[in-house]
């Protein structure tokens, strides 16, 4: 797969992005089931500055370039669209979810954004996970 050099490192930046989140949601988590509540805010904050910079980069390099096939063929084509499928429909559903989570938190309505943070946080998680394994799959794997 040939990119224009001057784009070529957007998924990479992309996928580190994808992943920095994914990090940084599962030490958000752990800090607020220990009781860190301002280490909690800190990182989950930063989570969505990196995710928020993702898509920044991903919308800015798909609109330079436009849209990137699989190669894959056999088992992987089904794997991969399966994947693909699900992470782009959470990936639309994520983002209200992010937004009323941080919002009631951020208003101090710590009860309603425990509720909704029980959903959103597995489904961010997901997204960001599953970005980094579509980008391996489209890039490094199964790429000509």
């Amino acid at each position: 797969m040939q990119l224009s050099a001057q784009y070529a490192i957007y998924p990479v930046i992309d996928a580190v992005l994808n992943g920095t989140s994914a990090v940084l949601l599962l030490v958000g988590r752990s800090y607020i089931k220990r009781g860190r509540m301002a280490a909690h805010r800190a990182v989950m904050i930063t989570a969505l500055s990196s995710s928020a910079l993702f898509l920044t980069s991903y919308l800015y390099y798909h609109a330079h370039v436009g849209s990137v096939h699989f190669q894959g063929q056999g088992w992987s084509r089904p794997l991969y669209f399966s994947i693909l499928i699900s992470h782009t429909i959470l990936a639309v559903a994520i983002v209200p979810l992010v937004i009323i989570t941080l919002s009631r938190a951020l208003r101090e309505r710590f009860d309603k954004h425990r509720k909704i943070a029980r959903w959103t946080f597995p489904l961010w998680l997901y997204v960001s996970v599953t970005g980094v394994v579509i980008y391996v799959m489209l890039y490094h794997l199964f790429a000509t």
